[in-house]
């Protein structure tokens, strides 16, 4: 990969920050017209489809036995199926903007879970303060869409995205210790495989009967979904992190809020108020502080399949 141009990676990083940061948006417009399970599993279909496919351009097996399908099933849940379906179920209740920033806080709950649960990352006092500011944005967030709506769901709304940045990081460092030995595009593969199979059951049985979209923006957000949104921006990723390394590779979740707020406010007519701004301001200089470089000594973390 040497020979690539030097402008072809930071285009790449671009390009997934737009791809994900837009994703928002597409997800709202399509549940105008079917539920979040059936969205979500054409989705994920689209994109297992794709990445066999890739697979079979390049040649690589996928596995066969059970004690390495297992972990792909682990992943499927943890880090596609569950959060993305909690994300689209929320857009139901929030806004696009709001989903694209709470999502965004999964660098912090990678901290919390690297650095206290596995006790693989320093917990210095500054990332505890980027914790608290970042959180507090979330708060902040969270309490904007109970004020705009007067509905109660929107604080559940809200949370079923940050319960999905949650599963986000989760799954990320369940990959890293898990997953080390597997290809990354085998793990990108079998995550949306299995995916795919988890919501299509939770679509049958949460949705029936099924509604394919047939308007023409749905048909275009579930295309975009599933074809950018999923294969090409797996395939953007790892091209990232094989580049840059998974924490670089990572820093692109800072675009989202600015995509995903600029796309609701310009194409959805969402409020862009005081608590909007700021709440975002909080979330990223808190993913900022906690993103910070360190002494990489002190991090005791295997390499894995996301380095």
């Amino acid at each position: 990969m040497s020979s690539l141009p030097r402008w072809l990676t930071p285009a790449v990083f671009l390009l997934l920050g737009l791809i994900w940061g837009s994703s928002f948006l597409w997800i709202k417009i399509a549940l105008d017209e079917i539920g979040p399970a059936t969205l979500v599993a054409q989705r994920m279909t689209l994109g297992a489809l794709g990445m066999l496919a890739y697979l079979a351009v390049i040649r690589e097996p996928l596995p066969r036995a059970w004690r390495e399908l297992a972990p792909l099933a682990v992943l499927g849940l943890i880090n596609a199926g569950l959060p993305i379906f909690l994300i689209s179920w929320g857009e139901l209740h929030v806004d696009s903007g709001t989903a694209a920033v709470l999502n965004s806080l999964m660098p912090l709950f990678s901290l919390v879970i690297a650095g206290v649960w596995l006790r693989t990352e320093p917990v210095t006092a500054l990332r505890v303060t980027g914790l608290i500011l970042g959180f507090g944005g979330a708060a902040l967030l969270a309490s904007r869409e109970l004020a705009l709506t007067s509905d109660p769901l929107g604080l559940v709304g809200a949370l079923a995205v940050v319960v999905a940045a949650a599963s986000y990081a989760l799954g990320a460092n369940y990959a890293k210790h898990r997953m080390n030995r597997t290809h990354r595009y085998v793990v990108a593969a079998g995550t949306l495989v299995f995916a795919a199979v988890y919501l299509w059951a939770l679509a049958i049985v949460s949705e029936w009967p099924l509604r394919l979209p047939v308007q023409a923006d749905t048909i275009v957000a579930v295309l975009w979904l599933g074809i950018l949104g999923s294969f090409v921006a797996y395939l953007c990723y790892f091209f990232l992190i094989a580049r840059l390394g998974a924490t670089l590779a990572g820093m692109v979740t800072y675009l989202f809020p600015v995509v995903g707020v600029a796309l609701g406010t310009a194409f959805l007519g969402e409020v862009l108020d005081v608590r909007l701004v700021l709440g975002t301001i909080l979330v990223l200089i808190g993913i900022v502080v906690v993103g910070l470089r360190y002494d990489a000594g002190l991090s005791r973390a295997p390499r894995g399949v996301s380095e």
